[in-house]
């Protein structure tokens, strides 16, 4: 009688699985138009398939004694190695090198991204350090290796709990018992999401762990169990053909599910579907095991690792290096798809000449056939002189892009110089220009307030220096739904001015309601100048055309045309294409004052056609053009 899941070498379809993980990803990240908006479940699917695998492996009989002995751990620990650390030593040296020669944002930080990587604390580092996965404004190099922090870590830990549990008496009760920690791991990430801490829920090890439980729990329910003649039987093999085309199913309505979906709800929709996948993929002859192993499916699985690590620095660097932005500021479908293209085909060869030759020599006997070369014949002493003049210049470059990376990147300068404005200001006593132009009488700054996001932070000291005596509200990461209630606190408190220029466009759409909103708490009695929005998001365009058709239908509403402004001075913003340095800032404040003779223009008019206008009858004061 064999046992199922304990005896196989190689267990069915889950190359295949993990070449659909791996497809996901690459959609979400490379092709982010398509339709797969939730394609990074594709990490938990691995995570599931690491925490079966890696249990299945560990409960296998072992000449090297019983499971956690340390003879036991350390093999287990150096095959880790083996098969993990040479595609990454790859992919970040020569990452780091090349961005190294590109310069600029892309190098900020990244002597925490490689410290992460190499210690496999990158998810709790990203914590720490304030990344945040879904919405970062930086392109961060090695964002991806967050999820491969998360398995090390409990490749670490492991195999040391598993003996713990295997003191519980009962496959299904141990099976159980790890089912109810997924639960509590859910429970976790769903608390932190609603508390508004989405980045700690996704990179946390504890709150993202449900993945890795889940396969546990299928392994232990699993293991020994023997195979009987009713599994092969035809009913058997269609029940679970249909089981496990219901977990793909799952999965593949997780990936496409909306972006506003709850992430907590989609990514356990994703692990029970991979899960439910497996256990129909490891029955005995079955169907769907012998589908998802068709070779391409397994040629990209095997290689699915190296495929996973090299996409998302390759598409940073070919952002950067194209366009000056990162995958933040959207992805070109042709930059995507030779990003594809170049991770596959380094993939490959990592693969082929890295990852295979040390996962089956070791490390030890590896460096010696490379000495056996570089001492050998003359073509084999260039080949392996080629490697170590190769490695050494990655390494070297790594290094050089350490110590040479900037502390910020030009956009957060730019708003830390708009910070330390603002506090300036708040120091100084308000003063009003004596400098008054010629024609237009514009507001001094005593009668400007300004609320904004960090746009207009950072075009604060412009701001500053243009309208002296001028009041701005801007910080990072506001939206339009926080201005009623900022302009309505002002007015409240008596704090705010004749003129309101606001500027909450550039992350997220506009709401019509909310513009009312702003409207009523500003009064008939005050100037409302909108300032519309420049960024390389796909919601600008609506944002411009929303404010535009706001101002034209109330009386007392302009628009500050920001974008218009800078559209042809793209180069004066800072390397996200979003926020203006020193001299963008100038043009930001050149835009407001601008929109501001426009109001004193349409004042003036308006005064002239009262005067003329019959006794008793006040024109209509005209909408802007």
């Amino acid at each position: 009688m064999t046992l199922l899941h304990s005896a196989p070498r190689r267990f069915a379809g889950l190359d295949g699985l993990r070449a659909v993980a791996v497809i996901l990803v690459l959609a979400y990240h490379l092709f982010p138009s398509s339709p797969v908006r939730s394609g990074f479940v594709g990490v938990d699917v691995f995570f599931v398939i690491s925490g079966f695998l890696i249990t299945s492996l560990l409960l296998r009989p072992s000449r090297l004694g019983r499971l956690g002995s340390p003879r036991r751990l350390i093999d287990f620990w150096r095959r880790r190695a083996r098969r993990l650390l040479p595609a990454l030593a790859v992919v970040i040296t020569v990452c780091a090198t090349a961005a190294w020669m590109l310069g600029g944002d892309v190098l900020v930080g990244i002597g925490r991204q490689v410290l992460g990587a190499a210690t496999f604390s990158y998810n709790w580092l990203a914590v720490a350090g304030g990344s945040d996965y879904f919405t970062a404004t930086a392109p961060e190099l090695f964002r991806n290796v967050w999820s491969l922090a998360v398995e090390e870590q409990f490749y670490v830990l492991w195999p040391l709990l598993l003996p713990l549990v295997l003191l519980v008496p009962g496959r299904w009760t141990r099976a159980a018992l790890m089912f109810v920690a997924a639960g509590g791991s859910v429970w976790w990430m769903a608390m932190l999401v609603a508390e508004g801490d989405v980045t700690r829920a996704y990179f946390g090890t504890d709150s993202h762990a449900f993945g890795l439980l889940l396969g546990i729990a299928l392994a232990l329910a699993t293991v020994n169990m023997p195979e009987r003649a009713w599994m092969l039987r035809r009913g058997a093999q269609v029940g679970s053909l249909l089981a496990g085309l219901v977990g793909l199913g799952a999965v593949l309505v997780a990936a496409l599910s909306p972006e506003d979906a709850s992430i907590t709800g989609v990514l356990v929709l994703a692990s029970l579907g991979t899960a439910l996948t497996i256990f129909a993929g490891t029955w005995p002859g079955s169907w769907l095991g012998r589908g998802l192993d068709v070779a391409p499916l397994r040629w990209i699985g095997e290689r699915s690792y190296g495929i996973y690590l090299w996409h998302w620095p390759v598409l940073v660097l070919a952002l950067v290096g194209t366009q000056g932005t990162g995958p933040e500021a959207g992805v070109p479908a042709a930059i995507g798809a030779v990003a594809l293209v170049v991770s596959v085909g380094a993939a490959a060869l990592s693969y082929r000449f890295v990852e295979q030759p040390l996962r089956r020599y070791g490390f030890r006997r590896a460096g010696r056939a490379l000495w056996s070369r570089v001492a050998g014949r003359p073509t084999a002493r260039l080949a392996g002189v080629t490697a170590l003049v190769v490695g050494a210049v990655a390494v070297g470059g790594t290094a050089a892009a350490i110590v040479t990376a900037p502390e910020a990147t030009s956009a957060e300068a730019a708003v830390a110089a708009g910070e330390q404005a603002m506090k300036d200001a708040a120091k100084a006593a308000p003063e009003a220009s004596d400098d008054d132009p010629e024609q237009i009488d514009i507001p001094a700054g005593t009668e400007i307030t300004a609320v904004g996001d960090s746009v207009m932070l950072a075009s604060a000291p412009s701001l500053y220096e243009q309208f002296p005596g001028i009041t701005v509200d801007a910080a990072v990461s506001r939206s339009i739904w926080a201005g009623p209630d900022i302009l309505n606190d002002l007015a409240s408190k008596g704090e705010l001015r004749e003129n309101v220029v606001v500027a909450l466009g550039t992350n997220g759409p506009v709401d019509w309601g909310v513009l009312e909103q702003m409207s009523q708490a500003a009064g008939k009695d005050r100037n409302l100048i909108l300032v519309n929005a420049h960024a390389p998001r796909d919601w600008i365009p609506g944002v411009n055309a929303d404010l535009d058709a706001f101002a034209d239908s109330h009386r007392s509403v302009w628009v500050a045309d920001w974008s218009g402004a800078i559209a042809p001075h793209t180069e004066l913003l800072a390397g996200d294409d979003i926020h203006p340095g020193e001299a963008g800032g100038d043009v930001f404040a050149d835009s407001v004052e601008t929109a501001l003779e426009r109001v004193e223009k349409d004042r003036v008019r308006a005064e002239k056609d009262f005067e003329r206008a019959p006794t008793g009858r006040a024109p209509r004061v005209p909408f802007p053009e």
